[in-house]
């Protein structure tokens, strides 16, 4: 029998359930059981916790680890001595193996990945097991490479050339041979596709497919890390042409079908350089008293056709990616910066969701649908924070009021159990070369927070609408976003770590997880620790993702929330668009299947653009100090490892590595519970959170990385 495992409130998420799940199939081998009997088994009572039940019998048959022997009924598959998962190259070299097969970790040795890159999924032979929760592996077969091409920069001497791949993904250099040149020349950055790997040769062989340009130059680099991580720096001709043949006029016909919003005063607030605005907000007293609210997002359906050339580029790309110096778009230019950008003076085309609202911010009506609006006033960011904070401007008394609903709809979201983070975005000043000359950041204020709350309303709103279905009848097939709990080994192990600074977080319901979270970024607003500390908290919590079977969202906490306010960057809110038009239009609930992969392509494709735009931050701040090697800063560690110390330098918040080896005044041991390292002999230690005033050692611009020595040494 599985252990007892009374189910209560915030008790599970994915993770756990998985681990039962395994534990009950295991002590079970020959039985079979539906997703009542697994929740009768692990006392699982909470209807919801029974539905996630219920997904992930389903995603563990789909990964191999269960058989479904007829529909609903499952039973343990056959035990092997092989797995297949995807391979995850940890700093040290080591691999990790994430299988739905089996729940424990696999953990594979530099010598025994043979040949297995970040992102591959391979076939593993298991040894017998290390610890109760790990096993150690062998890959003995690629199943599919995550990638064939990379970036790097050609090296040639003599009658040989490899190229020096970019990034942590490809530790080998890749062997040219001359007449795979095709042209590229010594310290150029190329892209560069495996042709073969021999299986005696060290190195892969490969054939340049396109030269991007010198090392070094701002252009070529931005090209290079777009190239590194597979995604489009431009459009295709046949993209761009389908897109300049659409026609800018709205036709009458077509706005008599829609709400008309032209006379109610409409704004839009963004930052100072964008040009793709694709939320504007309404607002009018009405003759009850109440107020009307309409938050109006641009109607990309209307001009995308489901299939056509530009929905299809659109999909493959999933997503806007934004680097340091410039937006790679989802659409085409005619339409995220012109057609579809909700400029000021313009009749422009919405999907809409309206709210009647009275002074306290609660809502007494809604409504969804299609309207044309004619934006009053386009403010940045910092122009509408100076209404708020002056109570002077255009249109001051308008936003004011948009500012005071928004605050209360932030107060009750929080009482709710919603958490609340506002991380520092880092930000650059570029010469007209490109080059970095300062780092400043940016954080949420109030201008910022009223749009976020209108947006987050209009999300939640619509998917409350689909979501709940009508009384008696299951809910049509949507997409939402959603955010599973936390790991509640990283929740503790995160609890253990604030202790040392003297705070905590409640460890009970999910209500009071997070009213302690908010409790801790209150206390810690002011403090030096608030970075990392915050850094840490989001690491604890699980990833947002997209997807149509709904969990609701832990970190809002929404019971349904979507994303529907940014079409021209987001292809998930495209397809919300889309399906919403359809639900409302009577229409019957689409296949699941196909929906479900598209929502799985959209996660991928913004996790891959977070990457790259990651790795543009990273190369600007190396970048940046790379004329202040052997310069003192005044740093916070930020990080510790069997392999180093992360310092993050106060002043600019960029990142290096002290190795171990720079230590040489003692032995010093890696303790990963307390998340430090000590001297065996001095007892002198590096603990997370740590003043530490360092010195620029090193610095490699390709490889956008760092290397710090302490100071005083």
């Amino acid at each position: 029998m599985p252990r007892k495992t009374k189910s209560k409130k915030g008790g599970f998420n994915k993770k756990i359930l998985k681990g039962l799940i395994h534990g009950l199939f295991n002590n079970n081998p020959t039985r079979t059981y539906n997703y009542k009997q697994v929740s009768k088994q692990l006392e699982v009572i909470d209807m919801k916790e029974k539905q996630l039940v219920n997904i992930v019998l389903s995603e563990m048959s789909q990964a191999g680890a269960l058989e479904e022997v007829y529909p609903g009924k499952y039973k343990l598959t056959s035990p092997k001595g092989y797995i297949t998962g995807t391979v995850t190259i940890q700093a040290n070299g080591q691999g990790i193996i994430t299988t739905d097969e089996i729940p424990e970790t696999v953990v594979v040795t530099q010598r025994n990945l043979n040949r297995a890159l970040q992102g591959d999924v391979v076939r593993a032979y298991l040894y017998a097991r290390r610890k109760s929760d790990i096993f150690e592996g062998e890959v003995v077969d690629i199943v599919k490479r995550s990638q064939s091409t990379f970036v790097g920069t050609i090296e040639i001497s003599g009658s040989y050339a490899f190229l020096v791949p970019d990034g942590k993904n490809m530790p080998f250099d890749i062997f040219i041979p001359s007449q795979n040149l095709n042209k590229a020349k010594h310290g150029q950055k190329a892209l560069v596709r495996i042709e073969e790997w021999p299986r005696r040769s060290k190195n892969p062989v490969g054939v340049v497919m396109e030269v991007l340009g010198f090392a070094g130059e701002n252009d070529v680099e931005m090209h290079a890390i777009l190239a590194e991580f597979g995604l489009p720096s431009r459009f295709p001709g046949n993209v761009e042409n389908v897109a300049e043949q659409i026609k800018p006029e709205i036709l009458l016909k077509e706005i008599s079908k829609r709400r008309n919003f032209r006379n109610v005063f409409t704004l839009t607030i963004d930052p100072e350089d964008a040009k793709d605005f694709d939320d504007a907000i309404s607002i009018r007293k009405l003759e009850n008293g109440n107020w009307e609210a309409g938050v109006h997002i641009a109607d990309v359906s209307y001009y995308v056709e489901p299939g056509s050339v530009i929905d299809n580029e659109a999909y493959e790309r999933a997503t806007s990616v934004y680097l340091v110096d410039r937006v790679v778009p989802m659409l085409p230019e005619k339409l995220s910066n012109n057609l579809c950008s909700l400029r000021p003076h313009e009749d422009k085309l919405c999907f809409s969701a309206v709210f009647e609202m009275n002074d306290n911010a609660e809502i007494k009506k809604e409504w969804f649908g299609r309207t044309v609006i004619n934006s009053d006033r386009r403010y940045n960011y910092d122009e509408a924070q100076q209404i708020i904070e002056t109570g002077k401007g255009d249109f001051a008394e308008e936003v004011l009021i948009l500012d005071g609903l928004a605050k209360k709809l932030r107060k009750e979201r929080f009482k709710k159990g919603s958490i609340g983070f506002d991380k520092i975005e880092i930000k650059f000043r570029l010469d007209d070369k490109g080059k970095p000359v300062s780092v400043y950041y940016k954080e949420s204020k109030d201008s910022n927070k009223l749009i976020e709350e209108f947006m987050l309303l209009a999300n939640r709103k619509v998917a409350e609408i689909i979501g709940k279905g009508k009384p008696g009848s299951t809910p049509p097939v949507f997409v939402y976003r959603i955010h599973d709990k936390p790991d509640p080994d990283k929740l503790r192990s995160f609890a253990d770590f604030i202790k040392t600074f003297g705070y905590k977080i409640n460890m009970g319901s999910s209500r009071s997880i997070s009213s302690s979270m908010n409790k801790l970024m209150e206390d810690i607003s002011e403090k030096q620790e608030k970075n990392l500390i915050e850094s840490l908290a989001i690491r604890a919590m699980a990833k947002a993702e997209y997807s149509t079977n709904n969990i609701g969202h832990y970190g809002l906490g929404f019971t349904y929330y979507t994303h529907f306010t940014s079409p021209i960057r987001r292809y998930p809110d495209l397809m919300v668009h889309r399906l919403l038009e359809h639900y409302l239009s009577k229409g019957k609930s689409v296949n699941a299947i196909e929906f479900e992969k598209k929502c799985k392509h959209s996660s991928e494709m913004e996790n891959l653009a977070a990457e790259a735009e990651r790795a543009s931050t990273k190369y600007k701040q190396v970048e940046f100090m790379s004329d202040k090697i052997g310069q003192e800063f005044e740093g916070v560690i930020s990080g510790i490892t069997e392999w180093g110390i992360y310092v993050e330098i106060v002043e600019n918040k960029c990142e290096g590595m002290i190795s171990l080896r720079e230590l040489t005044d003692d032995f010093y041991i890696f303790d990963e519970k307390n998340y430090r390292i000590y001297g065996r002999h001095s007892k002198r230690q590096f603990r997370l959170g740590d003043k530490l005033n360092i010195i620029v050692a090193r610095i490699n611009l390709q490889k956008r990385y760092l290397d710090f020595k302490p100071a005083g040494k």
